[in-house]
C-alpha cells in the first residue's frame, strides 16, 4: 500500500516540458548549395600573377548578389592564397581586382508519379474537400550555380593586366521518395547517401536510390580552404609573367617587341622586355 501512494505521489507530482523548435527563413540545404557552388568557382581563379602585389579588391559590383558577405571573403582568401596583399585602401594599392556575379542562386525541379493533391468540389457538407497527394515516385532536384569573373588592372595608368574569364560552377541535391519511404538524399553537399537524414546502411538495394552501395567515396573537388596548402610558392613577379586564364597585352611600341611597364611597379612579362 505504500509503495502504491509512494508512486502515485511522484506520477502526482511530475511535470512535463516543451522545447520550442524554430526554423531559419532559409534552409541549410539552400545555403550548402550556394556556399558550395562559390567555394568551386573561386577555386578555379589563379591569382598567382599578383604574387607579391599590392591589391585592393573592388566589390561594388557585387552588390545584391545572394550570400555578397561569403562570396567576397571566399575572394579575399584566394587571393591571399596565391600571394597577393590586400589593401584597405584603394589609393595604397598597385592593382585593382573588379568582382562581378553573372548570377548566384538556386533552382528547383520536381517530378511526382501518382497523385497530386487536388481541391474537389463539397458535394456533402462536413466532408473534407481535400484530396491528399498520393505519391508512388517523387523526386526533387535541386542545384546551385555560381557564375563569377574576375580582371585587375593597374590602378594608376588604368591599364589591364589580367582577367580570369566568366567561370561558372554547380552544385547538386537531389531528393527521391519511393512507395512514402524517404527522402534519400544524394548530391554533391552530401558525402554519402542519406536517408531521411541518417547515413544510408551500406547494403545494395538495387531499386533504392543510392542503394548499391557506395563502394567508393564520391569525387571531391579542391575547395579554397584547401588553397593554402596546395598553392606553389609565389614566383618572383620578374620571372612570373602574367599566368592567368587569359591575358590582356597593348599592342607592341615597334613590330615585334613586347609591351614596356608605362607605371611604377607594373608587371613585367616573363623574360623582361625586349630591346
Amino acid at each position: 500500500m505504500k509503495a502504491t501512494l509512494r508512486i502515485a505521489l511522484v506520477c502526482g507530482v511530475a511535470g512535463c516540458g516543451t522545447t520550442r523548435v524554430t526554423d531559419t527563413s532559409r534552409t541549410a540545404s539552400e545555403m550548402l548549395l550556394v556556399s558550395q557552388a562559390v567555394d568551386e568557382a573561386v577555386a578555379k581563379f589563379d591569382f598567382s600573377p599578383l604574387a607579391g602585389k599590392a591589391v585592393f579588391l573592388d566589390t561594388q559590383f557585387l552588390e545584391g548578389v545572394v550570400d555578397r558577405g561569403y562570396v567576397v571573403s571566399t575572394l579575399r582568401q584566394q587571393l591571399l592564397a596565391h600571394g597577393a596583399m590586400l589593401l584597405e585602401d584603394r589609393t595604397k594599392a598597385q592593382y585593382v581586382v573588379e568582382a562581378r556575379s553573372g548570377g548566384v542562386g538556386t533552382d528547383r525541379h520536381s517530378l511526382l508519379f501518382g497523385v497530386p493533391q487536388m481541391s474537389v468540389p463539397a458535394f456533402v457538407p462536413g466532408q473534407p474537400t481535400q484530396i491528399p497527394e498520393i505519391a508512388l515516385v517523387k523526386k526533387t532536384d535541386q542545384k546551385g550555380v555560381a557564375k563569377l569573373a574576375v580582371f585587375a588592372y593597374h590602378r594608376t595608368t588604368g591599364r589591364a593586366v589580367w582577367q580570369s574569364g566568366a567561370v561558372e560552377s554547380v552544385s547538386t541535391l537531389k531528393d527521391t521518395w519511393v512507395f512514402g519511404a524517404g527522402p534519400f538524399s544524394k548530391g554533391s553537399v552530401h558525402q554519402e547517401t542519406l536517408l531521411a537524414g541518417e547515413p544510408l546502411p551500406k547494403v545494395p538495394i538495387p531499386f533504392l536510390p543510392g542503394g548499391e552501395a557506395e563502394e567508393t567515396a564520391p569525387v571531391r573537388r579542391p575547395t579554397v580552404a584547401r588553397l593554402f596548402k596546395q598553392v606553389d610558392p609565389p614566383r618572383p613577379a620578374a620571372v612570373a609573367g602574367l599566368t592567368g586564364a587569359a591575358v590582356l597585352a597593348e599592342p607592341p611600341h615597334s613590330p615585334g617587341d613586347l609591351p614596356i611597364p608605362t607605371g611604377p611597379g607594373d608587371v613585367v612579362p616573363a623574360g623582361g622586355p625586349k630591346r
